[in-house]
């Protein structure tokens, strides 16, 4: 089985990603990390970088962990692409990060994290960033 942590720049995720390594490191199991936009934007903020995504790949790597981070910009949302991965691979859980949104926040914007809750067919665990 594999454990999938959706990914975004940001504390969140960087929490996601923490629990995802201690998780992968206990089980023995690969790691598989997502980062993904829908795209269109000349800047888009929940893209990782280009020196990120390698320093990620240097962490799992000097940890022993098998792993491997996709980055799609293809159309899709985050959510379609997280559930396409979950559908066609063997995911023991998915790993999301949460930030504090205000109530309007969640009201205009929706949330990703509720949708890929009520979406995803495996478990799902929620993390928070230390100072969130």
């Amino acid at each position: 089985m594999t454990i999938l942590v959706a990914y975004v720049p940001r504390p969140e995720g960087r929490a996601a990603l923490d629990k995802g390594i201690e998780i992968a490191k206990r089980r023995q199991e690969p790691m598989l990390i997502v980062n993904a936009s829908p795209g269109g934007q000349q800047e888009d903020a929940s893209l990782a970088p280009g020196f990120e995504v390698e320093q990620i790949e240097s962490q799992l790597a000097a940890q022993g962990i098998q792993g491997e981070f996709k980055q799609f910009v293809r159309g899709k949302s985050a959510v379609e692409e997280i559930n396409d991965l979950v559908e066609t691979r063997d995911i023991s859980v998915l790993i999301i990060g949460l930030r504090k949104r205000t109530a309007v926040g969640k009201l205009i914007l929706g949330s990703v994290a509720q949708e890929l809750l009520m979406t995803v067919p495996c478990p799902v665990l929620c993390v928070k960033a230390a100072n969130a």
